[in-house]
């Protein structure tokens, strides 16, 4: 299936809706199926998939997954407060299609620049960010209030701190060094490109 994807099936002999839109960056495939056969068929998933050593993952590995490939989630990263421009989301604007509402604010944003950026940053040393915590300017610069972190983990394949987070134009360039307050410790970070893990999922 190509990705976004979807495909009428039958499992275990229940009508299912098999679709390919998850936000993970991984192949994977989403199920809807009616609730009276989710069990059976959750046990059969696992039953069959345990020789290539499935196993079951809750919303935390979900989370951190998109995390790794930087991709934003409402309520976190982005919201009604934040506009595609101040996301680095401009991609799924349309301005080929004529006036719609709030193009004349992405359009000064556009041309003059957003007051915030939303950026990716990696940690410097052996550390966790969180959601909420505050971002710095570096010790160079004083160590100023400068963002907050919107979303962040450790990485376990990349075995590094990293998080996405809103700061001033000035510091949203890729390899600008910032801080992260961590516990009243401003751990070191340094602003990357995104994804922070670079294999995607096959588009089919």
């Amino acid at each position: 299936m190509k990705l976004r994807g979807c495909l009428e099936a039958h499992l275990l002999g229940a009508p299912a809706l098999i679709t390919r839109t998850g936000y993970t960056g991984e192949l994977g495939y989403e199920l809807y199926v009616p609730s009276d056969y989710a069990l059976a068929i959750w046990n059969e998933l696992l039953t069959v998939g345990k020789f290539v050593g499935l196993k079951p993952a809750g919303l935390g590995a979900r989370d951190l997954l998109r995390l790794e490939m930087a991709y934003l989630l409402y309520g976190n990263d982005i919201s009604e407060e934040t506009t595609p421009i101040e996301a680095a989301a401009e991609w799924v604007v349309d301005w080929n299609k004529g006036d719609f509402i709030g193009r004349r604010v992405l359009q000064q944003q556009k041309d003059s620049g957003a007051a915030k950026r939303l950026v990716a940053f990696e940690l410097t040393q052996k550390a966790v960010p969180r959601h909420g915590f505050r971002m710095l300017s570096d010790e160079s610069s004083g160590g100023k209030d400068i963002g907050e972190v919107t979303s962040g983990n450790l990485s376990p394949i990349l075995q590094k701190g990293i998080g996405l987070g809103y700061v001033p134009p000035q510091v949203a360039h890729i390899g600008s060094s910032i801080c992260i307050d961590i516990r009243g410790r401003a751990i070191p970070a340094v602003v990357t490109k995104p994804p922070f893990y670079r294999k995607r999922a096959t588009h089919g």
